[in-house]
């Protein structure tokens, strides 16, 4: 029971995301104060000109435009500071032209809260740093309070009318300590959360909304999988049926023909029983291709690293293969990341023109990364039928992330992102 409340008083102290979150609280009065200048002049001349239509409107669209562009930089600082994706729920403008946009903006509820927020972060940040960089301010002053006071000719310093000596700077230095243990970390924390509050109602899209694409996308997903599945079956049927299946069919011919001619024909027996040998080896390696494609057992039994070497040594584009997974992720993680990896090369082969590829998979935390980069003519498209639908389809079944970086002329870089589930 003690153990877990210490371990809830001092959980600010064992997240990384805490000191981030200081550095965002303490970036609030800067970042609000440059806004503030910007955008405020602008909303005092839209308001001014009012009567003036035209000068009102051209400050307006000045307004719209640089609140815009502030709420963006605001949506990266979230990212980076705060863990927080802040996705602008009207991201693209459909209007032919320049009077049709402002229209938009106009009457785009998502413009009228970036402008909002961009003049109320202002004041908003002053409380937000006074209070989260105050409280380790003063915690730290209070915990120097016994050296402050030794340095001190009379040995005794005057706080708010009140004379405090060495035995009060020790009490003081004592409610620092606390403060810089507790109070200070759990401000940070929790001024931190309403910086997410309020960034996630004038910033981001409504919780409704986004989880009704959240439920269409992941229907969406779900109905290309099942796609994607049916269309595996009728290839394994397919190559079951004319692959192995046919070669067994003609060892059994040749079976049959050289028992009837094994009493009067010896020699054309054999040479149909050799035959028929050469058939049942094809059809097995067939079979084992074809067992390799579903799952293979080297990934069951010895993990990524020797599943994927195996596929690189198939492959006719030298890869430069780099795994750094110490602890092996969940089979169905580990099963994705092995597709992933051998449908991209499959993707290089057939349609990068390279001459390199490296493939790299690491381990960091609860994520599994795989950055698959190559040398080729770039270009690639998930639109265009290049199998990157597919690889999309198959990374978000397992709530992973995928970005492809392919411009014209190369190079092509394949990022994903998945969690280890384990």
């Amino acid at each position: 029971m003690i153990g877990s409340l210490v371990d809830v008083v001092f959980r600010p102290w064992r997240r990384s995301a805490t000191w981030r979150e200081l550095s965002h609280l303490a970036l609030d009065v800067v970042v609000g104060g440059v806004m503030f200048a910007i955008s405020f002049p602008l909303a005092v001349v839209s308001v001014s000109l009012i009567v003036v239509l035209p000068g009102a409107i051209v400050a307006s669209w000045l307004l719209f435009l640089a609140a815009h562009a502030l709420a963006g930089v605001e949506r990266t600082r979230f990212s980076a500071l705060l863990d927080v994706e802040l996705i602008d729920a009207q991201p693209v403008l459909v209007g032919a032209t320049a009077w049709q946009r402002y229209k938009e903006r106009l009457g785009s509820a998502s413009r009228w809260k970036e402008v909002a927020y961009v003049l109320v972060h202002y004041p908003l940040g002053a409380i937000t740093t006074s209070l989260a960089v105050g409280a380790w301010c003063v915690s730290a002053t209070l915990l120097a309070m016994p050296a402050i006071v030794a340095g001190l000719t009379d040995g005794t310093v005057r706080i708010a009318g009140i004379t405090i000596g060495s035995g009060g700077a020790w009490l003081l230095a004592l409610v620092g300590l606390l403060g810089l243990l507790v109070a200070a970390p759990w401000t940070t924390v929790a001024l931190a959360e309403l910086d997410r509050i309020i960034g996630r109602a004038l910033l981001g899209r409504s919780e409704r909304k986004e989880f009704e694409e959240r439920v269409s996308d992941l229907q969406s997903s779900r109905t290309r999988a099942v796609d994607s599945a049916e269309a595996e079956r009728r290839r394994i049927e397919r190559d079951l049926h004319d692959g192995a299946q046919q070669r067994l069919i003609a060892v059994a011919m040749s079976l049959g023909i050289a028992r009837q001619r094994l009493d009067d024909d010896p020699e054309s027996a054999r040479l149909l029983v050799g035959e028929a040998h050469d058939e049942v080896k094809s059809a097995l390696k067939e079979l084992r291709d074809l067992v390799r494609g579903i799952h293979p057992v080297i990934l069951e039994d010895r993990g990524l690293d020797a599943a994927l070497s195996a596929v690189i040594a198939r492959c006719s584009v030298p890869v430069d293969l780099r795994v750094d997974v110490v602890e092996r992720p969940v089979a169905a993680v580990e099963s994705a990341a092995y597709f992933i990896v051998s449908e991209a090369l499959v993707n290089v082969v057939r349609h990068a023109q390279a001459t390199a590829t490296t493939v790299e998979i690491a381990r960091r935390g609860d994520r599994l990364t795989i950055a698959v980069a190559d040398n080729g003519i770039g270009g690639a498209d998930p639109s265009r039928g290049t199998g990157l639908q597919g690889l999309s389809d198959r990374v978000a079944a397992i709530d992973g992330w995928m970005q492809v970086v392919s411009p014209v002329g190369g190079p092509t870089t394949l990022m994903v992102e998945v969690p280890c589930g384990s």
